[in-house]
């Protein structure tokens, strides 16, 4: 081949690459807009059922409005009263006390026994295998069917567990309807239900945790204690946090088990903010002071929302 064939032949290659080139903008242009026809009509429905009520919560809690006296829909007279009364709220504070005291023991303990199962599922023996799908059944059953479960293994005529506590003589409290254990139980069926969302996030995480760190701390004398203390609970860390967040906010909206257990009681024991949120518009028909707690509450929630952003962000730049 001689050498003006070579030119030839790279200068033909040439503009066949500069002729993709030119038509690579209009591509884009196509692709562009085919995405946003595919995803407007998602983010219409997101605007309809989410934008829309969060406007009409705002509208409202700046009114008075009650389901007993619907002219005072638009009454902006006062637009900052139920606002005002947040403040002196002792039934608002003492559900904010309960969610709390839920949110904190139910984290908790969802990451650690989230974290121990993870632990023993990554070792990988024949037991732990098949009982893998096991430890997910109650993070996919309906939350109503949570309820109900637990519903009745406290309910002492029809619990198998109290069965059990009689035929050995003991006497055992229902604790649904005890204020002193209410609490308890609902931490304990939240617990549950939900563990296993720690779990999947760990067990992703020791899964791509590199061998050669496991490998190091074997080679200078590690035994297995110190492998996970040492080892594996850094490594962890972020993912640890990242979990705990997530079910943070997630406890926010804890209902359907003390709706179905508790009812809010004995008294108002059980009685969390969103509760708290449901029993002033349903029960008492107070929809813009309900509309105005909802706001104090979705704040919180944007402000977590917020920090998990920014962890996850942290952890993407360490990474």
């Amino acid at each position: 081949m001689s050498i003006s064939t070579k030119v030839s032949d790279y200068a033909a290659a040439s503009d066949g690459r500069g002729a993709a080139i030119g038509a690579l903008p209009h591509f884009e242009r196509q692709r562009i807009r085919f995405f946003w026809m595919l995803l407007t009509p998602v983010l219409v429905i997101l605007a309809i059922v989410t934008l829309l009520p969060t406007i009409y919560l705002l509208v409202t809690s700046f009114t008075p409005l009650s389901l007993a006296t619907p002219g005072t829909a638009w009454n902006f007279s006062d637009p900052l009263a139920n606002y005002k009364v947040l403040f002196g709220d002792s039934r608002l504070h003492n559900s904010l006390w309960v969610q709390l005291k839920l949110s904190f023991f139910t984290v908790v303990l969802q990451l650690l026994l989230g974290l121990v199962v993870a632990l023993l599922l990554n070792m990988r023996t024949a037991l732990m295998e098949a009982l893998r799908s096991t430890f997910l059944v109650p993070m996919v059953l309906p939350p109503i069917v949570v309820a109900i479960i637990w519903k009745v293994l406290y309910s002492p005529d029809i619990s198998p567990a109290w069965w059990i506590f009689k035929a050995l003589g003991w006497s055992v409290a229902t604790p649904i309807t005890d204020a002193n254990w209410a609490l308890t139980a609902i931490i304990i069926a939240d617990t549950w239900e939900w563990f296993p969302f720690t779990m999947l996030i760990i067990l992703a995480a020791l899964s791509m945790m590199p061998e050669e760190l496991r490998e190091a701390a074997r080679i200078d004398g590690a035994t297995s204690w110190q492998l996970t203390w040492f080892v594996t609970l850094p490594y962890l860390r972020n993912t640890l946090l990242v979990a705990g967040l997530f079910r943070l906010i997630d406890s926010i909206k804890t209902f359907p088990l003390i709706y179905i257990l508790t009812d809010g009681g004995p008294g108002t024991v059980t009685e969390v903010s969103n509760y708290y949120v449901f029993s002033q518009s349903f029960n008492y028909s107070y929809i813009g002071y309900s509309s105005a707690v909802t706001m104090v509450l979705l704040a919180i929630t944007l402000l977590l929302s917020w920090i998990i952003i920014r962890v996850v962000a942290g952890e993407s730049r360490v990474d």
